[in-house]
């Protein structure tokens, strides 16, 4: 384990209500001097048993791998309920990065459509004209009636299997979309993928890795083998991860974090512990979020079990303490209270001082009328 980075949102941030907010600011920095903390606001802080159950929450990313190209990089998750989603696609975007992170191109994740020409039927000849188009997916069919139109249609049929796509030149429907030579064109580059996760409040993990995964006798094993290189490097550089909503006060610990490696193919892991979290503004909206802590440990392929993958992967766990944030006001009782002690302090600091002076000067008074007897 390296270095343990964690964030807690002060419980003494004061935010201003109304007026010039940069005089506002200067009061409320500056409120437990001048005693002004009633025209801000305060956030006091609570501690409670998170009783929740069955939710879900979001994780929100933006990462970039200057040496994986996009056409190879894949998001997966999965959860300690069972639940696994492979290559996932929706909500996600692609930047296609040149050496210096140049931005190539952005794009929705996914290949492409087919390029227009006759392609191969199931049955074995070409698509003739008022044919409705049904693709071989090579021996991956579930059903007689199952067909595979594209590269990408191939490969999902062929996860779910558990089969690797090892020769992707010889599928026709990749030849047609350009497959191959989508991922030669993009060799040297890399790939910024940003988007959001929709995944179930369990303990689990999501993981950025190249190539498409899928699950063989419980170990999870790429496609695409006879495109790989021998070795991927899987510096990256997050940009941003959080765990929920944005709200006032709330720092990511790993936003900004970078990992450059030098040597190839190795598995860098994050231990996250979520911290449930819920922030009520002063009208009342209450933002449902979380903070997080976070260990990393970066393992070299020397020290990699034969089965595992090299990537990214983030395991995330939760904290059976909920904080509960809430923006108020101190009441004007509280405050008048508080001018009234202010006022009283005054009195008395203004009394002693009257009064050191009153018997000093009668001390000297005293002093003096004795020297002119002598």
């Amino acid at each position: 384990m390296r270095t343990l980075r964690s964030t807690m949102i002060s419980s003494a941030v004061h935010s201003p209500v109304a007026l010039s907010p940069s005089f506002l600011l200067l009061l409320c920095s500056s409120s437990s001097s001048l005693n002004l903390d009633y025209i801000c606001t305060r956030c006091e802080t609570k501690l409670s048993v998170d009783t929740s159950r069955g939710e879900t929450f979001q994780i929100n990313f933006d990462v970039t791998f200057p040496r994986v190209p996009c056409s190879l990089l894949s998001v997966d998750s999965m959860d300690i309920s069972g639940e696994q989603h492979l290559d996932i696609k929706h909500n996600i975007t692609k930047k296609r990065i040149n050496l210096h992170g140049d931005v190539i191109e952005v794009r929705q994740d996914g290949i492409g459509a087919p390029k227009i020409e006759k392609p191969l039927q199931r049955h074995g000849g070409r698509l003739e004209h008022g044919e409705t188009y049904c693709g071989s997916c090579y021996g991956a069919e579930m059903s007689d009636d199952d067909c595979c139109n594209s590269c990408e249609e191939v490969r999902e049929a062929y996860r779910k299997k558990g089969w690797a796509l090892t020769y992707p030149d010889l599928i026709d429907q990749c030849k047609r979309e350009g497959f191959i030579q989508k991922i030669k064109e993009e060799e040297g580059e890399g790939c910024s993928i940003y988007g959001a996760l929709e995944v179930n409040k369990v303990a689990g993990n999501f993981h950025f890795i190249p190539g498409k995964s899928f699950h063989h006798s419980h170990f999870q094993v790429h496609d695409l083998l006879a495109l790989q290189k021998d070795s991927y490097n899987v510096s990256h550089r997050i940009n941003r991860l959080s765990f929920g909503a944005h709200f006032p006060g709330v720092v990511n610990p790993l936003d900004g974090a970078e990992m450059m490696h030098v040597k190839p193919n190795g598995m860098q892991q994050y231990f996250i512990k979520v911290v449930p979290t819920i922030y009520t503004k002063i009208k009342g909206h209450t933002v449902n979020s979380n903070q997080y802590s976070v260990t990393e440990h970066y393992k070299d392929a020397e020290w990699m079990n034969p089965d595992a993958l090299s990537g990214v992967y983030f395991f995330y766990d939760f904290s059976p303490i909920k904080v509960v944030f809430k923006e108020e006001h101190i009441s004007f009782l509280h405050f008048m209270t508080n001018v009234c002690a202010i006022i009283g302090g005054i009195f008395t600091m203004a009394g002693i001082v009257d009064s050191f002076i009153y018997h000093g000067q009668k001390a000297i008074k005293k002093k003096v009328a004795i020297g002119k007897y002598r």
